[in-house]
């Protein structure tokens, strides 16, 4: 069966920027960076900067990382680093190690051939080279090319900007530097078969906007929404990190705010998306109040653990299915509780996955929210002391917030309970009992049980 054929996208006209004319330095540049792009120079091949950290340096930004783009394959590129190791099923690459540091050097990216154009023969040698879908999403991406090819495979117009180190300067293949300087995130080529090849370029659309305090394109934001169920055709694992990304960011409030607008959210949590219709619903309050204390925490230097975001997201896709469980089995609430928690972790799972050492936290926080309501005894003391106490407390704290009421004078008890001494919460403790006219605990009298008789 014949490959659907990838459009093959409008040439691109380089313009090439001096080093007189651009503010880049090597100063700027990791050192280890600069070994790998003066090895493959110093062996023949051609070797970029390319990318986003091109595009941080001329916003004046430290990359993150530095990733090189090359002639050399991905075999010629082991061949001249022991420190190398190939990864990559979709597209090939080559990570060079440091230490701490990896630098990421990838082949120049060519086109696929249009499959009414080769013989069968030349079908089947490139047939594990690429593979599109139905949808045309891109499922190998295995075709090597030039420097020219691999501009126009480029995302965005900003992402296609090669800093050349035989000569210091800047190819720009798509308007990049334009696009900086007017603040606008565009595709290169039509949107629609770029997001289609991708959806993801779809989430890296609106990151990068806010990133980088851009605005998406009118051309390339059109499409958005139409594809936005694309997304479902990602595999869980790779949209896992792709959250991670957009929310723990240091500005995932505005990041959710442009991913609804552009209904990307819901295809990312689809038990949630519904709940978040009414913008003055709880549901609302509770998600941006969560994403406001995640982003100062990460712009404070504090840590933050992916398992509070997702937990606080499901939580109330949790209560709903808990009633729906009640209602509809005549269920106890502990054991409708305990059945949801499994249903709604399990629809997460098949969206994004979740690895285990955080869904075990989730599970955590959430049965924890059933036993901070139970005080008596010694059940306030060894709450204190289980090791997600504070991460349960900090939960019940937003949603004390946003609900007020019991969950509120809950809130205030624990955070009190917490800062006193010893007789302080026996106090506690003892105003807990008077107040919910419960008698003080007493200790249970032995039974006396009669020896047996001896025989006679």
């Amino acid at each position: 069966m014949r490959g659907k054929a990838v459009v093959q996208p409008a040439k691109l006209s380089v313009a090439i920027v001096p080093r007189a004319d651009h503010p880049i330095s090597r100063d700027d540049i990791s050192e280890n960076a600069l070994k790998v792009l003066y090895r493959l120079h110093n062996a023949g091949y051609q070797a970029y900067l390319v990318g986003g950290c091109v595009r941080d340096l001329l916003l004046g930004k430290e990359p993150k990382d530095f990733d090189v783009t090359t002639n050399a394959t991905p075999e010629q590129i082991k061949g001249l680093f022991r420190n190398c190791r190939l990864i990559g099923r979709r597209f090939r690459l080559a990570h060079i190690v440091y230490g701490r540091e990896v630098i990421e050097v990838a082949t120049f990216r060519g086109h696929h051939q249009d499959s009414d154009d080769t013989n069968d023969e030349d079908s089947a040698n490139t047939s594990d080279l690429s593979k599109q879908s139905d949808h045309g999403q891109l499922l190998r991406d295995n075709v090597f090319g030039s420097i020219e090819e691999d501009a126009q495979r480029r995302d965005f117009t900003i992402n296609a900007m090669y800093y050349n180190i035989a000569d210091f300067s800047i190819s720009d293949f798509a308007g990049g530097m334009a696009a900086i300087k007017a603040k606008e995130i565009a595709l290169i080529g039509d949107p629609e078969t770029r997001y289609r090849e991708d959806p993801v370029r779809m989430l890296r659309a609106v990151r990068f906007a806010v990133k980088l305090n851009m605005r998406i394109s009118d051309k390339s934001a059109k499409p958005i929404k139409e594809l936005a169920p694309l997304l479902g055709n990602i595999p869980a694992a790779r949209l896992f990190e792709e959250v991670l990304k957009l929310l723990l960011s240091g500005q995932g409030l505005a990041t959710y705010r442009l991913l609804d607008t552009y209904d990307l959210f819901e295809p990312l949590f689809p038990q949630l998306g519904p709940l978040l219709s009414d913008k003055n619903s709880r549901e609302v309050r509770f998600v941006e109040q969560v994403l406001t204390n995640t982003d100062n925490r990460i712009n404070t230097g504090q840590r933050v653990t992916p398992a509070f975001i997702f937990a606080a997201f499901l939580w109330y896709p949790l209560e709903e299915r808990c009633q729906q469980l009640m209602v509809e089995g005549g269920l106890t609430h502990f054991d409708a509780f305990n059945l949801a928690l499994n249903d709604v972790l399990h629809k997460q799972i098949q969206r994004i996955m979740i690895p285990k050492r955080f869904s075990m936290p989730i599970r955590e926080i959430w049965q924890l929210q059933l036993r901070l309501s139970k005080r008596f005894g010694r059940r306030a003391y060894q709450m204190l002391e289980n090791p997600k106490f504070r991460a349960a407390y900090d939960f019940l704290l937003l949603r004390a917030d946003v609900e007020g009421g019991a969950l509120l004078e809950l809130a205030e008890w624990w955070t009190e309970f917490q800062s006193a001494d010893e007789q302080g919460r026996k106090n506690l403790l003892a105003d807990l009992r008077k107040a919910e006219g419960s008698a003080p605990a007493t200790k249970r009298k032995r039974r006396y049980r009669a020896k047996p008789k001896k025989a006679e």
